[in-house]
């Protein structure tokens, strides 16, 4: 019974290694099924990978290229679309906000307190230079007046008759000084008293159109009360601020356009008069002023107004907006040569929709990229689409 016992262990190990053997079999033929052939795939590339020379090929630590399918192609040149940049004549366009102000304007008040007696305007009333706007009361002012008339001819006639008395010599020549010097200040008095009399009277300084009426009759007014204003608009005077590099190009009498929301359908033309004399620190602009005339009086004192002009015309190169490559602060071009892209910085001056002035970089007639520069690279070369667009329909135009 022993010898059976011992047989059983090197059976049941000869059972494992037959049933594992039979299991990879099978575990391969279904791999092969699955290939569609009857005979394992080559397995070439991660015995290459892991430095195994197959039989009969070389190994990919000899040469990249064994890891390279044959035949690849190599990827075409990206197509772009072309511009080429023109030269223009342009004018630089300044667009402000200004604000408008009377050619002359004042706040009309009495010189001294006194009681208004009478008015001779109404609201909105245009008036001549010199014409009578307001009377205050003048009773105390003319008897003052007469007082001072009656002592001036008294010391007049003591004067004249000391002055026949000294050639007789019959008044010292004290006395004869004396005379004269009161009636010099009674002529003093006297024309104080006219001048106080013609401060009763208000008058227009200038010609213009008068304000709004602030008093009425009876009413008290000082020095300092505003009994209307008075405002001289058949020119208007338009100030309005540019910035400190935009001052070269300004010039007195440079034409101007100016429009109101006022008037919206109304446009305002004008010229520049003058140029402040000193440049705001905190801002860098200046003040300009401009004249505008104004016959119908459409534009009044403290409107708003909108105002754009265009400094003397010049030369300049322009390409499509679109061209444009930023990066960071700088702005680039992609330039077509033949068929390779050269990456250029430009310095740009006056945007208008569409289109930006480039001040140096490129010059007038070189093509630009204009759709496809996220595909181009410096140096690379290209398609460009326009050109073969234009070599496509060149017969047909013979």
């Amino acid at each position: 019974m022993a010898t059976p016992r011992k047989l059983v262990a090197p059976l049941s190990l000869l059972v494992a290694i037959v049933c594992a053997g039979w299991a990879v079999y099978v575990t391969k033929r279904a791999g092969d099924a699955l290939s569609g052939s009857g005979s394992p795939a080559p397995v070439s590339q991660p015995a290459a990978a892991a430095g195994t020379p197959a039989t009969g090929s070389p190994t990919a630590s000899a040469s990249g290229s064994a890891n390279k399918p044959r035949g690849a192609r190599v990827p075409p040149a990206p197509l772009v679309t072309t511009v080429a940049s023109r030269q223009e004549s342009i004018a630089e366009r300044i667009e402000a906000l200004g604000t408008a102000r009377s050619n002359e304007s004042v706040e009309v008040t009495a010189k001294n307190s006194n009681i208004v007696t009478a008015i001779h305007f109404g609201d909105g009333q245009i008036v001549k230079r010199g014409a009578l706007l307001v009377e205050l009361d003048g009773a105390v002012v003319r008897a003052d007046l007469a007082v001072a008339q009656a002592a001036l001819t008294d010391s007049q006639s003591q004067f004249d008759r000391s002055r026949e008395l000294l050639a007789k010599q019959l008044v010292s020549k004290s006395q004869y000084e004396q005379l004269e010097a009161a009636m010099k200040a009674d002529e003093a008095r006297l024309a104080a008293a006219r001048a106080r009399l013609e401060d009763t009277v208000i008058r227009a300084p200038f010609g213009g159109r008068v304000g709004l009426r602030r008093i009425s009759v009876g009413s008290l007014v000082s020095p300092g009360t505003v009994i209307t204003t008075l405002d001289d608009t058949s020119t208007i005077k338009l100030d309005f601020r540019i910035p400190e590099n935009l001052l070269a190009g300004l010039r007195p009498g440079l034409a101007l356009k100016a429009t109101s929301p006022a008037f919206p359908a109304k446009i305002f033309q004008g010229t520049i008069a003058s140029v402040d004399s000193r440049v705001d620190e905190a801002t860098r602009s200046i003040i300009v002023r401009a004249n505008l005339p104004n016959p119908e009086g459409a534009l009044k004192p403290g409107m708003f107004l909108t105002v754009r002009l265009e400094q003397d015309q010049r030369d300049a190169v322009i390409i499509p907006e679109e061209a444009l490559v930023p990066e960071a602060d700088k702005q680039f071009v992609f330039v077509i040569d033949g068929d390779v892209a050269t990456k250029r910085e430009v310095k740009i001056g006056r945007r208008t929709p569409g289109s930006v002035e480039i001040v140096t970089g490129i010059a007038a007639g070189e093509r630009v990229v204009t759709e496809g520069t996220q595909s181009v690279r410096n140096g690379g070369r290209v398609r460009d689409a326009s050109q073969a667009v234009a070599s496509a329909t060149e017969p047909a135009r013979t």
